[in-house]
């Protein structure tokens, strides 16, 4: 019976022995690299991408949207005149989100929710 629980005792004392020693990255695996993503140089539409810091940044086209109006009156309340006015970001829906490029270099956002709108 002794014997029993000493090769139970040595078997627990190396399997801990070897739980020590485990490498993270396993044995023999071979680790990936990330490659950096190939930039692009035009949009989907074809129009041409700049780049600011490394991030592509692509120009969205002006879309006039149901509370387009709205969205410029509480821009003109908040200080902010465009001769453009509010374009719609989003997909058209129950929720939409609007965007107006303001005359002093701001950006006014506002969420309208069936055509409740909000600052963001």
């Amino acid at each position: 019976m002794k014997s029993s629980q000493v090769l139970l005792l040595s078997a627990s004392v190396l399997l801990s022995a070897c739980s020590m020693f485990h490498s993270p990255f396993g044995h023999g695996e071979k680790v990936a690299v990330a490659r950096p993503a190939p930039q692009r140089t035009t949009a989907s539409d074809g129009s041409p991408l700049a780049t600011l810091d490394g991030v592509e940044i692509e120009k969205v086209q002006f879309r006039s949207g149901i509370s387009s109006a709205t969205v410029g009156n509480l821009a003109k309340l908040r200080g902010c005149t465009s001769s453009v006015g509010a374009g719609l970001v989003s997909q058209q829906g129950p929720v939409e989100v609007y965007r107006m490029a303001c005359d002093n270099g701001q950006v006014y956002l506002a969420k309208c929710e069936l055509r409740q709108c909000k600052a963001m």
